[in-house]
């Protein structure tokens, strides 16, 4: 039978946030007073006159005072009696004396769910988990039946929180083996539940393992291509890409399979399907040999990488560039197999690892110095030592001293960019463990996709656009921390993919912006939030229609604003087949139970 733990969207591995809030009842010894019994007050009736101890001659009251007063009384009790008597209270509460600023605990069944960086969260009821196929379609048949939402749900790190509903959700995070192997054709076969690390561990004994990685590895594979996540490489295509079959559990028309061979209109637009279309329960995937790459990391200038991108682009399997606004640093990041080498590079590094990040130690203590002067709340920690810190909690305690200082953050990224060039050199790994990346703490973050011309005739779009960028930051002064990363991809056949092209020879270039919510203060937050937005806003109006940039799916922020929303759904519609993709969630799910806020309002049924 069906079983609800709720109280994990993932294992214990997960980073994303699903708990119990349950607010303490009063302790006796803390309880808040007990309303005093009622008293009477009488108050002088001549305002004018003084109050005084000394005795007088009480004037005499008349018959008509007498019953007037009566009357008054008679009032206040009768409303007291018919307020009594009207509020719902159940039988045995009727006669317990009320208390002040007593706080009921939230019922057990109620839970809260949110995204990694903690910026969106619903509280809901109904949060499932099927161990089984049957019990996943069983689920979505009695939901079905019942009108009752189930939106699909993953790891919940999604930056827009796309998989939350507040109404209810499913997640798959039991339902997570490899199912089948075929060594051969290189293909495996999934529950949709299974993180990437952990199909990862479970295909490599096979010498298998993914074409291409995101930059995190607690995803899970429904998740991850529902969304049309990426990696980078100008050769390599969105994760999407990788699917050859699916089985999706509908509303209404039960479980089907879908493949390009086996209902390819389908397949291509579901398998970038935002989680509307069905419940992917498995999915089929196109795996490569698992082999070693070294990874080579340095710093170079926008002259020279002007100079240089074609090569780049072509000559890397994968490659991105990490750039440090206020500073011409652009960190480039090769990966390539190492047969390609000839074995392992010989590089001495100038520096030790520790030697790399002193300097930034020693301006985070200085920082310290400082905001400690000035009456700052910001504190030392105490939990760890600043010499057991990586460079990302540095990165994150520096940042919160002073997030929104435009000169605070500049001298922070200098920092940064110093401690990339003291950091260059080779890596040796396999693949799994190199193409990964440490995003730092809890984030906004934007990102778009825009065309780049082809592999063989790069258009340079892509860097006039993060001219544009650089610019636009510096002229705005906006206190914009590092690293503005870009990748590549080449083109999707899934037509809700952003990298989705009818040329295989095109290539689309990935451009993310960030600010980080290194502190828990929730004004602060508010406030970074709020500057994030304006920022955000900026690159929107200056360069996402001059580019033909299409914000990532698990990024778009649904905007409040009527006519903002409506501009959204406009353009989205010049970009994606929206109503091809509305029809099939009409045949697949009539009554909506897979939707939530995000797909209603930028997929609003007409």
């Amino acid at each position: 039978m069906l079983r609800r733990r709720p109280l994990a969207l993932s294992p214990s591995s997960l980073r994303a946030i699903l708990h119990r809030h349950q607010l303490p009842r009063a302790s006796p010894s803390t309880s808040a007073p007990e309303i005093p019994a009622a008293t009477t007050t009488f108050l002088n009736p001549n305002p004018a006159r003084a109050f005084s101890s000394a005795s007088s001659s009480p004037a005499p009251i008349s018959e008509a005072e007498i019953r007037k007063y009566l009357g008054y009384f008679a009032l206040v009790v009768g409303c007291g009696v018919a307020t009594y008597y009207s509020f719902p209270f159940p039988e045995n509460a009727k006669h317990k004396k009320a208390q002040l600023f007593r706080y009921a605990a939230l019922p057990e069944d109620l839970h809260t769910v949110s995204n990694w960086s903690g910026t969106h969260e619903v509280q809901t009821r109904n949060f499932h988990q099927p161990e089984t196929l049957e019990e996943l379609e069983k689920l979505v048949k009695e939901s079905n039946e019942k009108k009752m939402r189930i939106r699909p749900v993953g790891s919940g790190l999604s930056p827009n929180g796309i998989g939350l509903a507040r109404s209810g959700m499913v997640n798959l995070a039991l339902m997570d083996r490899v199912l089948e192997v075929d060594k051969e054709k290189k293909q495996v076969r999934v529950q949709a539940g299974i993180r990437v690390q952990q199909l990862v561990d479970g295909i490599k004994e096979h010498g298998l393992t993914l074409q291409n990685f995101a930059s995190i590895r607690e995803q899970q594979i429904g998740g991850i291509v529902q969304v049309g996540a990426h990696g980078t490489g100008a050769r390599l295509p969105p994760i999407d890409e990788q699917v050859i079959s699916m089985k999706l559990v509908t509303p209404a028309k039960g479980t089907i399979e879908i493949s390009k061979e086996k209902d390819p209109d389908l397949f291509y637009l579901a398998r970038c399907g935002l989680g509307g279309l069905g419940v992917v329960a498995e999915v089929t995937l196109q795996c490569v040999d698992r082999q070693e790459l070294v990874e080579h990391t340095y710093v170079s200038n926008m002259k020279d990488i002007k100079k240089n991108h074609k090569k780049l682009l072509s000559e890397n399997r994968h490659v991105k560039y990490l750039y440090i606004p206020y500073t011409d640093s652009v960190v480039v990041v090769t990966c390539n197999p190492i047969s390609r080498w000839k074995g392992v590079p010989k590089f001495k590094p100038k520096y030790t690892a520790d030697e790399a990040i002193q300097h930034v130690r020693d301006l985070y203590k200085e920082a310290l110095q400082k905001y400690s002067l000035t009456g700052s709340t910001a504190k030392s920690t105490d939990e760890q030592p600043i010499d057991e810190l990586s460079f990302t909690e540095l990165r994150d305690k520096l940042i919160a001293l002073d997030p929104l200082n435009k000169d605070h953050i500049v001298k922070v990224n200098e920092a940064e960019a110093l401690f990339w060039k003291k950091s260059e050199g080779y890596r040796v790994g396999w693949s799994d463990e190199i193409l990964g990346f440490d995003c730092g703490g809890q984030q906004w973050v934007s990102e778009n996709c825009f065309p780049a011309g082809t592999l063989a005739k790069p258009n340079m779009k892509d860097l006039e656009y993060i001219d544009e960028l650089k610019q636009l930051i510096e002229k705005e002064e906006i206190p914009a921390p590092a690293p503005i990363e870009q990748r590549w991809t080449s083109r999707s056949k899934s037509c809700m993919s952003p990298a989705s092209s009818p040329s295989e020879e095109d290539i689309f270039s990935w451009v993310g912006i960030i600010m980080y919510l290194p502190t828990s203060d929730l004004r602060q937050r508010k406030d970074i939030t709020e500057e994030f937005f304006h920022y955000r806003h900026l690159t929107q109006s200056r360069l996402w229609d001059k580019y033909s940039a299409f914000e990532h799916w698990a990024k778009i922020e649904v905007p409040k604003d009527k006519d903002e929303l409506e501009a959204l759904q406009a353009r989205l519609k010049r970009r994606f087949p929206v109503d091809e993709y509305k029809k099939a969630r009409r045949e697949l799910d009539p009554n909506r139970i897979l939707s939530n806020n995000i797909l209603v309002k930028l997929f609003p049924q007409s």
